[in-house]
């Protein structure tokens, strides 16, 4: 079955509600400890965030997981998280569920989803970065402590944060297009291809922490200098590479836990896009 054959709709009932923590312990293979448990699905849904899966026909094989918060007194969504089964992976059904997420967060009056994002993870963020057009500003060092999913290696979270600004025009134009506009890159960081395999492997994680390491550097000094994640490229030995530029969109919500000095606009009105 094709990506675009899957139907992407909202949960309500609690079978459904379950087949995505099942789907959650698949995919990350957490601890009990680490799980999301069915609860959180429950109160999301009740209290305006998004339970979103895909589902080939009867059985769920992708899911994303949204709550509602505030800062400076603007509401968004803060996407917590995004599934696929991996025999789905690959297929552009992440984005679809994205866009969805988008299409029902309009709908309702939000204008910014967040979410975090493993900067070590190349193809994730391809996808947050090319092909949605969510721009990072913001790095949060272990964010969720050491967790049992082997994804992690082991490693500390470190996380990026994702800001999709659903009304910019940076995002309209990618899908209107299927481009982002074009960008001047005034720095960059690598990430290497074999960073699975170092994290997989208790012989080399040591290597990968240098990575991650350095990397956690190079994000902390380009963001206190002002600028945006605004693209990522990947060659063809598969290593990603983030670049960085100054974003000439406003969008941004009021100062909040020490974040942004700048004013809620909108930039087609001169401030905030």
């Amino acid at each position: 079955m094709s990506a675009d054959s899957i139907d992407i709709r909202k949960c309500h009932q609690l079978d459904e509600m379950r087949a995505c923590v099942r789907l959650q312990q698949e995919v990350w293979n957490f601890s009990d400890a680490d799980l999301v448990p069915l609860r959180m699905f429950v109160v999301a849904e009740k209290i305006g965030g998004q339970v979103i899966a895909a589902f080939a026909g009867n059985e769920i094989v992708g899911f994303a997981l949204s709550i509602p918060g505030v800062r400076g007194g603007q509401p968004y969504l803060h996407s917590h998280m995004l599934a696929v089964r991996k025999q789905y992976q690959n297929a552009g059904l992440g984005r679809r569920i994205k866009l969805f997420q988008r299409d029902d967060a309009l709908a309702r009056g939000f204008e910014l989803i967040e979410w975090t994002f493993d900067p070590l993870e190349i193809k994730n963020a391809y996808l947050n970065i090319e092909k949605l057009g969510a721009i990072a500003r913001r790095y949060s060092m272990n964010q969720y402590g050491i967790t049992s999913s082997p994804l992690q290696g082991g490693l500390p979270t470190d996380r990026l944060v994702a800001e999709w600004w659903l009304k910019s025009k940076r995002v309209e134009t990618l899908l209107q297009t299927g481009k982002n506009p074009h960008i001047e890159s005034l720095t960059s960081v690598s990430v290497p291809a074999q960073i699975y395999d170092w994290k997989a492997s208790v012989t080399t994680r040591s290597q990968a922490k240098e990575v991650q390491d350095r990397n956690r550097e190079q994000f902390e000094k380009a963001f206190a200098d002002g600028l945006a994640v605004l693209g990522y490229e990947r060659d063809q030995q598969g290593s990603g590479k983030f670049l960085f530029g100054r974003w000439e969109e406003k969008w941004n919500y009021p100062a909040s836990l020490g974040w942004s000095p700048e004013r809620f606009v909108r930039s087609d009105d001169k401030p905030l896009g």
